[in-house]
């Protein structure tokens, strides 16, 4: 069964108002970010239209492939987000729809269509059992998503499926996502969470008293405490929730990323949307030879070891010769599963020689930090000569004052041959980045995870077209 529009996300008809349009709550824009990418691989596009022809078995499957191949749709978002109460899995679910332009599905918008018998029916037992039988949902989900506004640009469940049972018909229906978001929070976390919630009766945007209060006094003066949201009511709602998404999960098992709510609401946008931008590795044949450049204190090192670690590239360490470097690259392991270089070639003669040996990266990230970030993140390094711990200042400091007393920096690590070096680097980097002209360009100057969920991204996806 499912649970109505007063027992999740915004309450009544806010709520309404938020899942039928995904530009409400004006107050909170989405942030910026790349444009959706479509692919046009042909492999996967017949991979897409094999999976449709064993969901749906048709009697004649040369109409359906027609009408599949014009519906020209394979690439458009479909997209399932879910999380506990508080979450704020439908702020995410907002900003994605509106920044991919694309549809917004949810219980509440489903059930408050207009001219709809069967969203008719559906208010009517809500309104006298407070829950919506599975497959009235359900019918109401296939109705809405024929409409071709879904066939065209797509859709995203905010909160749907709530159990097994519906994400089993979901797929037996052949409706199915690309990408399930789930957003994750300590209980604790998110009952305060939602302890904080107002609404505003004459808007219904919905405010908090920590994180999101309203400047304006008279707005502040009108907010109300909305229903549902009791301490008891959370965990009511919470133990329901953790024991239907457990059953859930293993539904998604390739295309499920989770996502910790715990942090601000941008940070886990971010961090959805480069999900979402992804296409999951396909079985056709692609060896990763990746290029990272940057600046002394820019992150490759890091950024190696992770793409490293996830899909079992060499990584190349970056002090070494043109002459071992070949050897290096020629060995069997390089050339069947790839390699990740960082801090070579330094200057375009390298790169040029490097070219002409025929080791030629298919994927070149310049990581950009700023200056500042690069003294803060090397200049406060330390290392403790008892013990040979290192510290940061800022990021780890010692623990007592004898530590910190004793503590010793590494010449490098000196504001003026951290500016030299960071001069020889951006010297030479205007015409690498010239040479390299589908180079990537990531802003390094952020949680070293989400450069890398940018960097797994730029290396799933084909290469944006280069304007001529």
């Amino acid at each position: 069964m499912t649970r109505g529009p007063s027992d999740s996300g915004p309450q009544g008809a806010a709520s309404l108002r938020s899942s039928m349009d995904a530009t409400t709550a004006p107050h909170r824009i989405p942030p910026q970010m790349p444009q959706y990418g479509e692919a046009n691989h042909v492999f996967e596009l017949m991979q897409n239209m094999l999976e449709q022809l064993l969901i749906h078995q048709p009697e004649d499957p040369i109409p359906f492939m027609i009408d599949h191949l014009q519906r020209d749709n394979d690439y458009v978002p479909k997209i399932v987000i879910l999380g506990p109460p508080a979450s704020g899995k439908t702020t995410i679910a907002m900003w994605l729809a509106k920044h991919l332009s694309t549809n917004l599905l949810s219980v509440e918008g489903l059930i408050a269509k207009e001219y709809s018998p069967l969203a008719a029916d559906a208010r009517m037992h809500y309104q006298k059992f407070k829950m919506v039988p599975n497959m009235l949902l359900i019918r109401l989900m296939q109705e809405r998503l024929k409409e071709e506004d879904c066939i065209r640009r797509g859709w995203i469940l905010d909160g749907i499926p709530e159990t097994r049972e519906q994400a089993l018909t979901i797929q037996t229906l052949g409706i199915s996502p690309r990408h399930v978001i789930v957003l994750s929070a300590p209980d604790t976390v998110l009952i305060e969470r939602n302890l904080g919630k107002r609404i505003d009766p004459q808007t219904g945007e919905i405010y908090h008293t920590t994180f999101d209060w309203p400047p304006e006094l008279e707005i502040q003066n009108r907010l109300m405490v909305p229903a549902g949201i009791s301490e008891g009511e959370t965990a009511r709602k919470l133990l329901e929730y953790h024991r239907n998404i457990v059953r859930i999960l293993p539904s998604y098992p390739k295309i499920l990323k989770v996502i910790s709510a715990d942090q601000p609401c941008v940070d886990v946008f971010y961090q959805a949307l480069t999900y979402v931008q992804t296409s999951h590795r396909s079985n056709a044949p692609f060896t990763p030879r990746v290029l990272l450049c940057g600046p002394v204190g820019s992150g490759k090192s890091l950024q190696a070891a992770l793409l490293a670690q996830k899909y079992g590239l060499i990584n190349v360490p970056d002090n070494i010769i043109m002459k071992v470097l070949k050897q290096r690259l020629d060995q069997q392991d390089c050339v069947e599963r790839g390699w990740v270089l960082h801090g070579f070639p330094r200057d375009l003669d390298q790169a040029h020689t490097m070219d002409s040996q025929g080791y030629k990266p298919n994927r070149v990230f310049f990581l950009n930090v700023p200056f500042d970030s690069v003294i803060e993140r090397l200049s406060l390094r330390r290392t403790d000569p008892v013990t040979g711990e290192r510290y940061h200042l800022m990021y780890k400091p010692p623990p007592t004052m004898e530590v910190q007393a004793r503590l010793l920096q590494n010449p490098k690590d000196s504001e003026e041959q951290i500016k030299l070096k960071m001069d020889l680097f951006y010297r030479n980097s205007a015409e690498l980045e010239q040479f390299y002209r589908d180079a990537i360009t990531l802003n390094g100057d952020q949680d070293p995870y989400t450069v890398f969920e940018y960097i797994e991204s730029g290396i799933i996806n084909l290469l944006p077209k280069k304007v001529p």
